[in-house]
């Protein structure tokens, strides 16, 4: 088992958990069964990442989030404060539905903004900015930004997270590192 990672003493971590190198896990945490982080993550304050769940490399997860079975975050995500995944459409208290967990796939580069909610179910593309207290009921593309409840896409970011205008040849330029994007037929991506 590697201990290459920080896990504040007060945090519990089930012993058949993966964990990459230079992790950071902080006070109160909860890392359950067979969960897989990748290396470089920050697991803040009062986390719970439920059994089976999968992180990449460097995703940073602030304080009071949870992250249910059935989510699915590659490398470079973040997670906002306070804000929560579901795994199951119709919960009961009464009713077990373990066997109707569904997946929700958080795509490279994707932030998730303080007190948001994703339904599970519906992707989010890479680089996608979901805007803090939005709830996601639906499948969001690469490099949108969404707001509000249910989330509605008021525009396109870059990578570096800042706000694109696109010309009339469907061309933007960031800014911050000349990259150069293209939207055609709704879809973004890096040319």
């Amino acid at each position: 088992m590697n201990t290459n990672y920080f896990a504040h003493e007060t945090a519990v971590i089930d012993s058949d958990c993966t964990i990459g190198e230079d992790t950071k896990i902080w006070h109160f945490s909860h890392i359950m069964s067979n969960s897989s982080i990748g290396k470089k993550c920050n697991i803040g304050q009062n986390v719970v990442i439920s059994p089976s769940v999968i992180l990449g490399n460097n995703v940073k997860v602030q304080n009071n989030v949870s992250i249910y079975t059935g989510v699915i975050c590659e490398d470079d995500v973040f997670l906002g404060p306070s804000m929560v995944f579901t795994n199951v459409i119709n919960p009961r208290s009464a009713i077990i539905r373990k066997d109707q967990y569904k997946e929700t796939l958080v795509k490279k580069g994707a932030s998730i903004g303080a007190n948001a909610t994703i339904i599970c179910g519906n992707p989010i593309g890479e680089y996608a900015m979901i805007g803090a207290g939005a709830v996601v009921t639906k499948e969001i593309n690469a490099y949108a930004l969404v707001v509000g409840n249910p989330a509605k896409q008021i525009g396109w970011v870059s990578e570096y997270g800042h706000r694109l205008e696109f010309n009339n040849n469907g061309i933007a330029f960031c800014k911050e590192s000349n990259d150069k994007y293209e939207l055609k037929n709704n879809t973004v991506k890096k040319i």
